[in-house]
């Protein structure tokens, strides 16, 4: 019952009340504990191995041959079938002869030997089960005989064989599940049905085939680990390449932000103090002057803002302006200080090129001649520049060392002819580089340069 107020509509609220009902959670699952999984994960892969697939066909492959093509080496690829086959061979005559009697009953004997240890070639597998299945076999035929019990000298050679050949061909943890599956059959069958024979041959088979299994194993593991260290080896070496590579690019970046700047400084200087150089210059050029000097001074801002990142931090820009050909014969003089004979030819008319290709030019005969003294301690060297139409041709060449049992070249870094032919890409040129014809080194290199940019700077 709800009072209204004077004057106002009464108003009823009807309250809904949701009644929701909880089951009681029932007892919580208890979690397995780490020795309950292990075995969980155990039995898995032990069915996984010998279970799943396990007469799958998985041909034996062929090794690969290495040696000269001819009749001697054309069958080696097959050696692992014929030692396979040998082994079967083997275990085939060691059951005959160890069989009393002849007749039907060897004759079984033998091939229940044979027939497993071939069948690892196609089958790997499924031979194990065959090879317990032959042993079972043979040993209630030849059982009266007196042989071994639960192998037959026959049988204890072929599944020797057998498990040898799977765990090479399989995982180590295949390898200890046969090894297993093994104890487990000749416990069981030495105890249910061996109990009145002295002559068990359980323990040898164990003690072999746990030697067996184990130099198998040690095989497996030390070729995987030979193949991660290759594989390590070549994602270092190509890691180091492209380190090289990058800081080869990085010292090119400096060198040309420094190229580049200075032009860019010069620039905006001549623009700026161009209009003071003309009488009363008219209001549109005074315009067109400070536009060119604005653009120039942000782009050298830009420039080294980008650029600046490539610098080390250590890195200090060099107060010399960089250098050029014209510089080379102070370089060929410090060189001729080291010990290395080395002369320069120059032809052709000598134009005025772009400051970028002068320094290319000279860190690449800078380079090569630093290859020489490294490579060819004691050897003469020779450079030749080309200067013809359309760009500019560098020739370095050197000698073998004089003396090379007396005198060991440096190994060095390796980074000079990748400096090199980053240099040469960036300018879109030619390089070739490899032993010369005396067993000295040649590295030769064309920077193509537009004949208008070359006449504009004789002009």
């Amino acid at each position: 019952m709800t009072t209204a107020a004077p004057g106002r509509p009464t108003v009823a609220h009807v309250t809904e009340t949701t009644h929701t009902q909880t089951t009681p959670a029932g007892p919580a699952e208890r979690p397995r504990s780490p020795e309950w999984r292990l075995a969980v994960d155990a039995l898995r892969g032990l069915r996984r191995d010998l279970f799943d697939d396990a007469f799958a066909y998985r041909p034996l492959p062929r090794t690969r041959a290495v040696g000269r093509s001819g009749g001697t080496t054309r069958y080696t690829g097959w050696t692992p079938h014929a030692v396979v086959i040998g082994l079967g061979a083997l275990a085939m005559l060691v059951a005959l002869a160890s069989t009393s009697g002849s007749g039907l009953p060897s004759l079984l004997c033998g091939l229940l030997a044979l027939g497993p240890v071939l069948l690892t070639l196609v089958r790997p597998v499924g031979a194990f089960w065959a090879s317990l299945a032959a042993t079972t076999v043979v040993s209630v035929v030849g059982g009266a005989t007196g042989m071994d019990w639960p192998w037959g000298p026959g049988s204890f050679v072929s599944h020797l064989a057998v498990l040898t050949v799977v765990a090479i061909r399989t995982r180590p943890r295949t390898a200890a599940w046969m090894w297993v599956l093994t104890a487990v059959y000749g416990f069981v069958t030495d105890s249910l049905l061996g109990w009145d024979r002295y002559d068990t041959d359980v323990a040898p088979m164990l003690l072999l085939s746990a030697l067996i299994l184990l130099a198998v194993t040690v095989r497996h593991i030390r070729r995987q680990a030979q193949r991660e260290v290759t594989a390590q080896q070549t994602v270092t070496a190509a890691e180091r390449s492209r380190r090289t590579l990058l800081e080869e690019r990085t010292t090119i970046a400096r060198e040309l932000h420094d190229v580049v700047a200075h032009h860019m400084s010069v620039v905006a200087i001549q623009a700026e103090a161009a209009p003071y150089r003309v009488e009363n210059p008219p209001e549109e050029l005074e315009k067109a002057f400070a536009t060119i000097r604005e653009n120039a001074v942000a782009a050298l801002t830009e420039l080294r803002r980008v650029l600046g990142v490539v610098r080390a931090e250590d890195y200090e820009a060099p107060d010399a302006p960089q250098p050029t050909l014209a510089d080379l014969d102070r370089l060929l003089a410090n060189v001729r200080e080291t010990g290395l004979d080395v002369e320069k030819v120059v032809t052709g008319a000598v134009p005025e090129l772009p400051q970028g290709v002068e320094l290319s030019a000279y860190r690449i005969v800078q380079e090569a001649l630093s290859n020489s003294l490294r490579h060819a301690p004691g050897a003469g060297a020779r450079v030749e520049i080309g200067y013809v139409l359309g760009g500019l041709g560098l020739r370095v060449v050197n000698g073998p060392p004089p003396a090379p049992d007396l005198v060991k070249p440096s190994p060095g870094a390796g980074h000079g002819v990748t400096g090199m032919r980053e240099r040469v890409a960036m300018l879109n040129g030619e390089m070739t580089a490899g032993p010369a014809a005396d067993g000295g080194y040649e590295v030769t290199v064309f920077l193509p340069v537009p004949a208008d940019i070359a006449i504009e700077g004789e002009a």
